[in-house]
């Protein structure tokens, strides 16, 4: 497994020290030696090393990892470059246009968010190839709720983008009047028309950014 390196280490060591992450450890250890895993081990925490806590000003929050080859790379909903854009990020596209003018990228490489600022954190960071959810309920949703908590302690605006009923549930781990949730259903094609199509959290994450004194997120991704 790779590891932490910036600021999210000091906060997220103790739960290293913790008896299910010593259980999560050995378990994730053993599926890379015996299965196929992805994403690749030194791309784990990414979501971490790509945006220090100290940069944060969203959170985007995903289930588990894309399960097919060459697509996870350690942040939800992006996919690196070179793989066909996933439908839900197609969604995400459209709703960026319609709210922001963004044009529609020829890539579904988000790492451009990450550098802005935005959390794109799964709540489970590892899964088996071609098998949804094979790493549920092996202790990585305690370690992403610990991180998920970090952030709503920080006293400054961030925004919490929640999308679907899987991340609303996180909604209980937050409790900072200072911050701004927002929820709507899931940009996948099941139910994007059902309140994820002119959600406008974009433009509200924006604003709140802006009313706090922070720069706003350019959520343009360019071509490759």
């Amino acid at each position: 497994m790779g590891g932490i390196s910036n600021d999210w280490l000091s906060v997220m060591s103790p739960e290293f020290a913790k008896p299910y992450y010593k259980q999560l450890f050995d378990f994730v250890q053993a599926e890379y030696k015996t299965q196929t895993i992805f994403p690749p081990a030194k791309d784990i925490f990414n979501a971490f090393n790509y945006t220090p806590l100290a940069n944060v000003k969203c959170v985007i929050l995903g289930q588990d990892p894309y399960h097919n080859f060459n697509q996870a790379h350690g942040l939800c909903f992006s996919v690196l470059p070179g793989n066909d854009i996933p439908p839900s990020l197609k969604n995400i596209y459209k709703e960026l246009h319609d709210e922001l003018g963004c044009s529609f990228p020829n890539n579904g490489y988000l790492k451009k968010w990450a550098d802005e600022g935005v959390l794109m954190l799964n709540t489970i960071l590892t899964v088996r190839a071609h098998t949804a959810l094979s790493h549920q309920n092996r202790g990585w949703e305690q370690f992403t709720d610990a991180a998920i908590s970090a952030v709503d302690r920080i006293d400054r605006p961030i925004v919490f983008m929640l999308w679907g009923r899987p991340a609303q549930k996180k909604k209980l781990l937050l409790h900072n009047p200072g911050h701004l949730v927002l929820e709507a259903a899931h940009p996948s094609p099941l139910s994007a028309n059902s309140g994820f199509f002119g959600c406008g959290h974009f433009k509200k994450a924006n604003e709140f950014l802006q009313a706090g004194g922070l720069e706003p997120i350019d959520w343009q991704i360019e071509d490759i």
